[in-house]
């Protein structure tokens, strides 16, 4: 029988483990939020993962259980260790994913470099802060935040305000330095349970209005030193963790060179999509591979470069698939990816990966493509 694969979550990164879930000869199973989601060809169940009941259920047919998101609460993921299942990753390593504050903390016991950092609980504090670092900060939530949401640049202790008083009791804020980076990057690690671990190369991603918007890959301009440490902190983290599954580290490359810990995903994350067409084994195929403990796959590239653009919003008028055509027929390398998502404002829709020998080629045809969509 085939090994049965739980994933917890009906988005697009759920979709997306479909066909290579098929072409590896797993069953692949989905507990959808909702009727109608993303990953409902494989949506086995519809339901409420804070609801342990709901998830129990779920998670008897299958062999293995991973995650389209970070979302679900800790107590659900411990109740599912006790009980016997497979989780990955388990919720002692997704912890530092879902909070801010606990991942700071133990990127700072591993060693790892990342901007300077402190827990704060009210305006003293953060004023506090703001005048050991320059008079300006970044405020974050440390639980839900994503794609730019639960992040604010302070310059006052009161800038935050509205935050404090919604803290309960006993909780805080996390405020790190305002970094001075000259782009953003990010390292891919997967993990099998063993510690086999495979890295991919570090890309350069742009990001509007906290979201990311295109990947260069591999970073253009990447010294060996700069690529080599990304590598090393990588997996250094995902070993230090106890990762199982992919894990994206976001970086800040400073003017000196100097990289830095932004924050952690244990999933595939939009920085891979590239590697779906771009590389021998795409992250969501090695996801896979990783939670379901096969040997690991080459990440490679096929090319020299890849390029993926983020489809956001998508068409007001119309529909995704009335575009296809178009797009295909002036951009045939392109290779475009829906999500099965209506058009909204700023929503992820699809996304579209371009390779080949000459970066600025790639880089038009990609957004060429992109801009079908819009």
């Amino acid at each position: 029988m085939a090994l049965r694969v739980g994933v917890i979550g009906g988005g697009q990164l759920a979709r997306m483990m479909i066909a290579p879930a098929v072409e590896l000869g797993l069953d692949l199973r989905v507990l959808a939020e909702d009727e109608g989601m993303s990953a409902g060809l494989a949506a086995t169940a519809v339901g409420d993962y804070h609801d342990l009941d709901v998830v129990r259920a779920f998670v008897k047919d299958v062999d293995v259980v991973t995650f389209d998101h970070e979302h679900v609460p800790q107590d659900i993921l411990r109740a599912l260790v006790a009980d016997g299942v497979a989780v990955h990753p388990g919720p002692d390593a997704l912890q530092f994913a879902q909070d801010k504050l606990l991942m700071r903390a133990r990127l700072a016991e591993l060693g790892v470099p990342q901007p300077e950092w402190a827990p704060v609980r009210d305006a003293t504090e953060l004023q506090a802060f703001l005048d050991d670092h320059g008079g300006r900060a970044v405020v974050k939530t440390p639980r839900g935040g994503y794609d730019g949401k639960g992040v604010r640049v302070v310059r006052s202790g009161t800038d935050a305000a509205d935050w404090f008083q919604a803290l309960a009791d006993g909780d805080a804020l996390l405020v790190e330095e305002l970094v001075g980076f000259v782009r953003e990057l990010a390292q891919q690690v997967a993990r099998r349970p063993g510690g086999q671990a495979v890295a991919y190369p570090v890309v350069e991603t742009v990001q509007r209005d906290g979201v990311c918007a295109e990947v260069l890959a591999p970073a253009p301009q990447a010294s060996e030193r700069l690529v080599q440490l990304a590598e090393e902190i990588g997996r250094s983290i995902a070993d230090g963790l106890g990762v199982t599954g992919m894990l994206a580290v976001e970086l800040f490359e400073t003017d000196d060179e100097r990289i830095l810990v932004n924050e952690l995903a244990m999933r595939p994350h939009n920085s891979g999509h590239w590697s779906q067409d771009g590389a021998v084994t795409g992250q969501f195929e090695q996801h896979l591979r990783a939670v379901a403990d096969l040997p690991l796959g080459d990440t490679t590239p096929r090319a020299p470069w890849s390029v993926m653009i983020n489809i956001l919003g998508g068409p007001q008028d119309g529909s995704l698939g009335d575009r296809f055509a178009a797009a295909m027929a002036g951009y045939p390398t392109a290779k475009i990816h829906t999500y099965g998502k209506a058009p909204r404002p700023g929503r992820k829709v699809g996304h579209v990966n371009v390779s080949g020998a000459d970066l600025d080629d790639a880089v038009y045809v990609a957004r060429a493509a992109a801009a079908h969509f819009d």
